[in-house]
This record gives structure tokens, C-alpha cells and sequence, in this order.
């Protein structure tokens, strides 16, 4: 093999691989989220679907079997980034279709095609017919989880809210696997190969992204400031101040809310005020005014007026939806869904 060759067939298969072995830990990683396992999924289908480009651009005598399989994972990418989308929004179980039967009837329609006209004995219709639906039905589930995601685009694009890294992430998510399927779709103008050197290169893009989300969501231990600690009988009517201020202004809401700004709220130096959660309180800022979001958030959330989570995150001072979900799972051990079905 040429040495071009062998360089082109390194760039288009080391997505593939690599991703197999991501799925496996999307998988198996904790905690265990559906989420993750709709990601690891997704990543798995577009993995086998690469390799079998890569497999036919190299070799087009192929068995017609492995081509079927590459065909038949394409045509679940779609409806797995739908799956994610929702549940990353904590919508899945507000659809009228329960995912499971949604999803395996899915899987059950490509198995029992596969079985009833196998590529074998009908490659026309495989290589014509079907292929032209799987590659619609890939672009129907994206433009549907376009619409999952709407509000994070609009804030995005808007500028209104502070972006974080988990947005981010489930952006970048969605865009790679249109830019995935564009590529695939367009490989008639461009180069059958294409989709998969896409598929490598924005694996990496993607490798790059979750390293630094990592990076940021990794916990700093809190600076201690031990020669300066604030005394118990000073510290509890600065607790008692804080918490009344909080409480009465509402300042939780805020979502552009700061430790320097809630400090001069308490007329005390930044310093100070950190000195006093940190060490006092044994919270974070972060953590701490999260805690009176989340007890504004359960008041929404079991009142008699129904409400949409983007809303409920809004008005208790997040500054995404993301944000919100997390933060509720992290301090009450469920998700803004589940504690709502509770109170019913």
C-alpha cells in the first residue's frame, strides 16, 4: 500500500477505534447515567458505521454482511442523539412514547429488514432505497433534537446568559454529529472518505473539549487561611446576617450573583466572606447559594401552576437548564423530574 494510502487509512480509522473503546467507557463510567449510555451508544453506531466506510473504501470486495451492519448502526445515530438530547433536559419521560418502546421499535424494524431483505440478495435496495431513508431518518432526529436544544442556541446566540462548559459540551455534541452526517451525505460531491476523516478530526475536537471540561469541573481544595480564622462567637452573626439577606433579597436569584458581590452586600471584605464559608460553613460559594436555588426551585416545582423546567431554572437565578440539572442532582439526590413526581 502507498505510503498516501496507508496515511489516509490511519487519519480515517483512528476515530473509529478510538471511539469504540469510548463508548465502552461512556458505558461503564460513573455515575450511571442514561445519558451516558445514550452518548456511549451513539458513539458506538457512528463507530461501526466509519469502519465500514473505511473497510470499503480500501477493500470494495467486502462481504455484503459488514456493509448491512454499517448501514443498520447509521440508521440508530439519529434517534441516539434525540435520546441524549432529552435527557440531558430532563425530557425523556415527558414524551408521549416511552424512549424503550420508541427505541426498540426502532432496532426492531432494522432487525426484521435485515432479516427479510438482506443486503446479500438485495444490494439495489440497500445501496439505493435504503440508504437514501437511513440518511433522512439520521437528519429527521437531528432537526428534532435541534429543537430539544433550542434554548440553549437561543441563550448562546443571544448572549443573555454566561455559557457553561456542560452547554457547551452538549452543543459541540449535537454540531459534530450533523457535521458527521453532512459529510457522509455530500461524500457523492466530495469523497466517499470523507465522512470518516471527519468523524477522527472532530473525535479529537471533542477529546480536546471533554479534557478541559474535566480540567474545570475538577474540585480546588478551598484556600485556608488557619492563622486567621474567624472565631465561632464572631462567625455566628455574620452566618445569621448572611443567611437573612439571602433569604430576604433574594439575592439567589441573581444568576450573575458573585462572592465579591454578595460580600459587599455584607459590608465585609471578599477575603472575609470566603473565610467564613470555607472554613465555618464547610460550603463553597458556588454551593451555597445553589442551596437557596434549589429550595426556590422545589417551591416551583410543586406549586399549582405547571411550569417548564427552562422556566423553573430562570426564576430560581440558573443560568442555564444544565446548570440547574446538575446542581439539583448534586444537593437533593434526584433529578427536578422525579422530585416533582414525588409530590404529586
Amino acid at each position: 500500500m502507498p505510503l498516501d494510502s496507508q496515511i489516509l487509512l490511519l487519519l480515517s480509522a483512528f476515530g473509529a477505534f478510538n471511539g469504540l473503546f469510548i463508548a465502552i467507557y461512556f458505558f461503564i463510567s460513573k455515575p450511571k447515567d442514561l445519558s451516558n449510555k445514550f452518548l456511549g451508544a451513539m458513539v458506538l453506531m457512528i463507530s461501526i458505521r466509519v469502519l465500514k466506510s473505511v473497510l470499503y473504501y480500501f477493500n470494495s470486495e467486502i462481504t455484503k454482511t459488514i456493509l448491512q451492519i454499517g448501514l443498520s448502526a447509521c440508521f440508530l445515530i439519529g434517534p441516539l442523539l434525540y435520546f441524549y438530547c432529552l435527557s440531558k433536559t430532563d425530557q425523556l419521560k415527558e414524551q408521549l412514547i416511552k424512549w424503550p418502546i420508541h427505541l426498540g421499535g426502532l432496532i426492531l424494524i432494522t432487525l426484521i429488514l435485515g432479516l427479510i431483505y438482506p443486503y446479500q440478495n438485495n444490494s439495489q435496495l440497500w445501496g439505493n432505497v435504503l440508504y437514501k431513508i437511513i440518511n433522512y431518518v439520521w437528519l429527521f432526529y437531528i432537526v428534532l433534537s435541534s429543537f430539544v436544544l433550542a434554548p440553549k442556541f437561543k441563550n448562546v446566540m443571544q448572549l443573555k446568559l454566561k455559557t457553561d462548559e456542560e452547554t457547551i459540551w452538549q452543543l459541540s455534541i449535537f454540531a459534530g454529529n450533523f457535521a458527521i452526517w453532512f459529510a457522509f451525505y455530500t461524500s457523492a460531491y466530495t469523497s466517499y472518505i470523507l465522512g470518516a476523516i471527519s468523524f477522527s478530526f472532530i473525535f479529537y475536537i471533542m477529546a480536546l473539549i471533554a479534557f478541559f471540561k474535566h480540567q474545570k469541573n475538577v474540585q480546588k481544595l478551598p484556600i485556608k487561611y488557619l492563622d486567621k480564622k474567624i472565631i465561632e462567637p464572631n462567625a455566628q452573626p455574620l452566618i445569621s446576617q448572611l443567611n437573612y439577606i439571602m433569604t430576604e433579597q433574594q439575592l439567589y436569584k441573581d444568576a450573575n450573583l458573585t462572592l465579591p458581590i454578595l460580600a459587599k452586600k455584607l459590608t465585609i471584605s471578599t477575603q472575609h466572606l470566603s473565610q467564613l464559608l470555607n472554613d465555618n460553613l464547610k460550603k463553597s460559594f458556588s454551593f451555597y447559594v445553589n442551596e437557596f436555588r434549589i429550595q426556590a426551585a422545589k417551591q416551583l416545582l410543586t406549586g399549582e401552576k405547571a411550569m417548564k423546567m427552562d422556566d423553573i431554572a430562570q426564576q430560581s437565578g440558573f443560568n442555564s437548564q444544565s446548570t440547574f440539572y446538575t446542581a439539583f442532582k448534586k444537593i437533593s439526590h434526584t433529578t427536578p423530574a422525579k422530585y416533582r413526581d414525588s409530590k404529586i
